[in-house]
C-alpha cells in the first residue's frame, strides 16, 4: 500500500510541474493583453488624484470595477478603502495583495497629456493634488491583477484578498487613516490572512526590473514636534528675554549630533530631519515660543526607541539649560518594514518569472511604508517594481514627493505578472506542503 501511494506521488510530481509551467504562459499572455488597460486606468487616476482619506472617487472606481469581476466586494473600509475576495475553486492558503490609493498635494510639473490639474483640501487649504508617488501604478496593477485572477478562478487553490489601502501618506492631523485603520476594521481577518504581498514602483529603477531585500527593508517613521517656550522681549536687548529660536537652533544642531555621535550606525541607518520651523512675526522682536516638527528614520526597532528617547531628552535639557522650557511629542507613524527572510527565499523564482530574470538585491531604504503594519499581522513581502525610461541614468530620475515625479507606464504588466505568479506559487507550496505532511502521516 505504502509502495503504491509512492509510486503515485513520483507520478504526480512532472504533472505538478507541467501545471504550472502552463499557468506561468497563461499569465504571461494574460498580463500582456492587460497592459492597454493598465495605462488607461493609471492615466484616468493620475489625472483623477485624491488626498489622503479623501479618495472617495477613487474608492468607487476601484469598487466598482471589482464588482464587475463578480467578487466580494466591501467598501468603504477605513473611510474610503476597498477590500475584495476571491474564493478559488480549491481549499488552500489566504493570500493578501495590496495597493495603496492616495496622492499629495503637490503641483504637477511634467510636461504629460493626462497630468493632474486636480485641486483639493489640505490643512485648511486649497492645494494642488499630484499622484506623485506612483499610487495610480499600483491600484492599477492590483486591478489587473484582480482581473485575471478572476478569469483562472478554476485553477486557484486558496482565497485571494485585494487589499485597496487609503492614506498611506498619512491620514489628515486627528484622524485615524491607512494601514493601522484597515487591520482595525479587519482587512487581514475573517478569513485570516496567511501571507501578503505588496510592491512600490519607483521612479529611479527601470522598466521590466524588480529589487527586493530581504529582513529589514524600509525604515520605520516617528513624527515629533517640539514646542520651545521661552520669554518674549526686544530684539536690541535679548538679555530681558529668552530666545526660544536661539535655543531652538541649539537643539537642532544636539538632535543631529545623535545621528552622528550615538547611532551605532555600523548596524542600521538613522536620519533625523527638521523640516518645518516656525517663530517670531518680525526681525526686531523675540518671541515666546518657536516649534520645529520633523521625523525621525531608523532601519531597526531598538535603535529607534533609543533614538526617540535621546532626541526628547537632548531637546528637554538644551531648553532647560537655557531658561526654558521644551514640549515634545514623538508619534509613531510607521513601523519597519521587515520581509520575512524565508518567504522572500522561496518566493524569488516568482518574481524571476515575472522579469524574465530581471531581478536584484538592494540596500535598505530610509523612506518609510506603513506596509509595514500589516507584516505584523501575517509575514509579508514588500518588494519595488521599475518605472524609469529604459537608458535613463538613476540620478537624472526625478524623484518621488515632487513636481516632476514621472513614471513610464508602458511595462506595469511586470507587476501583474508578479503577483499572479505569487499567487499561484505560494499556493502550490502551500498545497504540496500540506500533501506532504498528510502523507507522512499515511506512513
Amino acid at each position: 500500500m505504502k509502495k503504491a501511494f509512492v509510486c503515485c506521488a513520483a507520478f504526480l510530481v512532472p504533472f505538478i510541474i507541467f501545471s504550472q509551467q502552463n499557468i506561468s504562459a497563461a499569465i504571461e499572455q494574460k498580463a500582456m493583453a492587460v497592459q492597454s488597460k493598465l495605462v488607461e486606468w493609471r492615466r484616468y487616476l493620475h489625472q483623477h488624484p485624491e488626498l489622503s482619506n479623501r479618495e472617495f472617487k477613487t474608492g468607487e472606481f476601484v469598487a466598482n470595477h471589482l464588482k464587475a469581476l463578480g467578487l466580494e466586494v466591501k467598501h468603504p473600509v477605513a473611510k474610503t478603502g476597498v477590500m475584495a475576495i476571491l474564493k478559488g475553486a480549491r481549499p488552500g492558503p489566504v493570500i493578501a495583495l495590496r495597493a495603496d490609493m492616495d496622492a499629495l498635494p503637490i503641483k504637477e510639473r511634467t510636461d504629460v497629456p493626462f497630468r493632474s490639474t486636480a485641486m483639493g483640501e489640505f490643512m485648511g487649504d486649497s492645494v494642488p493634488v499630484m499622484h506623485a508617488c506612483g499610487h495610480d501604478s499600483h491600484i492599477a496593477i492590483l486591478l489587473g491583477t484582480a482581473e485575471i485572477l478572476s478569469s483562472m478562478k478554476n485553477q486557484i487553490a486558496g482565497t485571494i484578498k485585494f487589499i485597496f489601502q487609503p492614506a498611506e501618506e498619512s491620514p489628515p492631523p486627528d484622524e485615524e487613516g491607512g494601514a493601522p485603520l484597515m487591520i482595525k476594521e479587519g482587512v487581514m481577518d475573517n478569513p485570516k490572512v496567511d501571507v501578503i504581498f505588496g510592491l512600490h514602483i519607483e521612479s529611479n529603477i527601470e522598466i521590466g526590473s524588480i529589487e527586493y531585500k530581504p529582513g529589514a527593508f524600509m525604515a520605520s517613521s516617528d513624527v515629533f514636534s517640539i514646542k520651545v517656550k521661552g520669554k518674549g522681549a526686544h530684539g536690541g536687548s535679548p538679555w530681558t528675554g529668552v530666545d526660544p529660536i536661539a535655543i531652538s537652533a541649539q537643539i537642532i544642531i544636539g538632535i543631529q549630533q545623535i545621528v552622528s555621535r550615538h547611532a551605532q550606525l555600523t548596524k542600521a541607518p538613522v536620519v533625523i530631519t527638521v523640516g518645518k520651523i516656525k517663530g517670531g512675526v518680525r526681525s526686531n522682536i523675540i518671541p515666546d515660543e518657536c516649534e520645529m516638527n520633523g521625523t525621525i528614520r531608523s532601519l531597526d526597532t531598538e535603535m529607534e526607541k533609543d533614538v526617540v528617547e535621546r532626541v526628547r531628552l537632548t531637546a528637554e535639557k538644551i531648553a532647560e539649560a537655557s531658561g526654558a522650557t521644551a514640549e515634545v511629542r514623538i508619534d509613531n507613524r510607521t513601523r519597519v518594514v521587515y520581509n520575512d527572510t524565508a518567504l522572500v527565499r522561496v518566493m524569488l523564482p516568482s518574481l524571476a518569472k515575472a522579469t524574465g530574470g530581471n531581478l536584484k538585491e538592494r540596500q535598505w531604504i530610509t523612506a518609510a511604508e506603513d506596509f509595514s503594519f500589516y507584516g505584523t499581522k501575517a509575514p509579508a513581502f514588500f518588494f519595488n517594481l521599475g518605472g524609469m525610461p529604459k537608458g535613463m541614468d538613476p540620478a537624472n530620475a526625478p524623484g518621488h514627493h515632487t513636481p516632476d515625479f514621472y513614471i513610464d507606464d508602458s511595462m506595469l504588466y511586470v507587476g501583474v505578472k508578479a503577483f499572479c505568479n505569487l499567487v499561484f506559487d505560494y499556493a502550490a507550496m502551500k498545497t504540496n506542503e500540506n500533501k506532504k505532511a498528510k502523507s507522512q502521516k499515511a506512513f
